[in-house]
């Protein structure tokens, strides 16, 4: 069974490039435009992971996670910062706020799907050729 994947993204470019990566190499896809919507979809869909932009309407990235862990059914679900705020320090800052995993824009298509797929529990990992 395919691990369903939340991609919270306003940036309609970012969304589809994450949603093309992730839905070819296998996952299923949910996505939302703004935090509000993305609390909805985890709360209706139970995704195995979140990918989140920081910056959303609505809710920014920062107000999502803090909502899902405090949430029991939602808490243990990874939640990875995807943003192209990439200061120093701010990984940190991430990662204090409730975040399991933060990676900065532009990504790198050729390594974002084994970037993401470290956060899933193995049996929820794709097998790709040669792995």
């Amino acid at each position: 069974m395919a691990a369903r994947i939340l991609i919270a993204e306003d940036h309609p470019a970012s969304l589809e490039l994450l949603r093309y990566l992730l839905s070819a190499n296998g996952y299923e896809i949910l996505s939302a435009e703004d935090g509000e919507a993305a609390l909805d979809l985890a709360r209706h869909h139970t995704p195995d992971l979140i990918i989140c932009d920081l910056q959303m309407p609505k809710k920014n990235g920062y107000e999502v996670v803090g909502q899902l862990k405090r949430e029991p059914a939602l808490a243990a679900i990874p939640v990875v910062a995807v943003t192209a705020f990439s200061m120093i320090g701010d990984r940190e800052q991430v990662l204090a706020a409730g975040f399991d995993g933060y990676l900065s824009k532009p990504i790198e298509p050729e390594e974002f799907v084994a970037s993401i797929e470290q956060y899933l529990p193995p049996s929820l990992r794709q097998q790709h050729g040669g792995r």
